[in-house]
């Protein structure tokens, strides 16, 4: 017989082993789905991960489609540290890709144009994760479901913009007016979409892990997240922490909705963001909620999206493979995760 032990304290290998194990889990269950569409796992699998990082295009165009995820994968972890649930990543990316989009659109240097989209970009994002958070701290509001909820109202709020006054007269497609060429983020490699918001996103990884890791403010974030009640004994302002937190949180998740529209879109429609939001909660849990790991875990699922198409025409497996992929990987983190405080012990064994 064998039974689940607590364990005193975690192996540094078994940290780094976990992601890779849910990974490789993950790959191995959604091999009999490939298999079930009559194509060779294998065969899926080498087209999929060709496709997504086989070449220098290929890569640039898998780390365009990263961007965006590194951005909610750092909003997503940054919140749950704190113990704050925020679901609502991919709203707040809608709002940061709305309100850049405005100020993108008014003629302006370059320049200040992008410093301008970041700015506004974040600070909308930002807004809008302060909702549940205050409803959170001043109402006990459950913050998963307020933080979900505003993601409907958000997107149809977007939907009300384009359907409406930002409606493309001459052609009737549901789009928003293009933003500036000058506001237009600089591609860095000729013939690809690499532009600087890739380069931004990256950055930020190493940057949110130093706040976490080494700032008071970090400090405070870690603990109220561990033990809310001892560190109000400690002096921390919970609540303040928490607003704190919420407000950079939806800031990143902004910024994904920002390189989108200055990157990739150059303005706003129904279909800009296909639920990269949603896809960062995935990222977080398979880093572990460290900020380092966000940018490996996004770059594992842009793979998987960007090859999944290149799958589906050369194999015929549905490429709707990615989402099924995506949604194991979150199953298959989460218990792996068990194995960090638990270990299999039998019983009778020594000691």
């Amino acid at each position: 017989m064998f039974r689940l032990e607590v364990r005193t304290s975690t192996p540094a290998w078994l940290n780094l082993a976990l992601p890779l194990l849910a990974v490789a889990a993950t790959l191995v269950l959604c091999s009999g789905l490939i298999a079930l569409a009559g194509a060779g796992v294998v065969e899926s699998y080498g087209v999929m991960f060709t496709a997504s990082l086989g070449d220098s295009y290929a890569i640039t165009e898998t780390l365009v489609r990263a961007a965006p995820m590194i951005f909610t994968g750092l909003a997503v972890a940054v919140a749950f540290r704190a113990k704050f649930w925020n679901i609502g990543a991919e709203g707040q990316l809608l709002a940061g890709a709305v309100a850049s989009c405005l100020v993108g659109a008014i003629p302006m240097p370059g320049a200040l144009a992008m410093l301008l989209m970041a700015i506004v970009g974040a600070a909308a994002g930002g807004a809008v994760a302060l909702v549940p958070a205050t409803l959170r701290v001043k109402f006990k509001v459950d913050d998963v479901v307020s933080s979900l909820l505003l993601n409907s109202v958000i997107y149809y709020a977007l939907m009300a913009l384009i359907e409406g006054p930002w409606k493309d007269s001459f052609s009737g497609y549901p789009i928003s007016p293009p933003i500036e060429d000058s506001a237009n983020f600089p591609v860095l490699i000729e013939g690809t979409r690499l532009h600087l918001g890739v380069i931004v996103a990256l950055i930020a990884a190493p940057l949110i892990w130093f706040l976490i890791a080494r700032t008071t403010l970090g400090f405070r974030i870690r603990v109220t997240g561990e033990n809310p009640e001892a560190a109000r004994y400690g002096g921390i302002p919970v609540e303040r922490v928490l607003i704190s937190t919420a407000l950079m949180s939806g800031a990143l998740a902004g910024l994904a909705g920002v390189g989108e529209v200055g990157g990739v879109h150059f303005q706003v429609m129904s279909d800009i963001s296909p639920g990269y939001g949603y896809s960062g909660i995935v990222v977080a849990m398979l880093a572990r909620l460290n900020p380092l790991g966000v940018v490996p875990a996004a770059i594992f699922l842009a793979a998987v999206m960007t090859g999944a198409e290149a799958m589906s025409r050369a194999t015929g497996v549905p490429a709707f493979l990615s989402d099924v992929i995506q949604g194991t990987a979150l199953l298959a983190m989460l218990v792996a995760l068990l194995f960090t405080a638990y270990r299999i012990r039998r019983v009778g064994a020594a000691s």
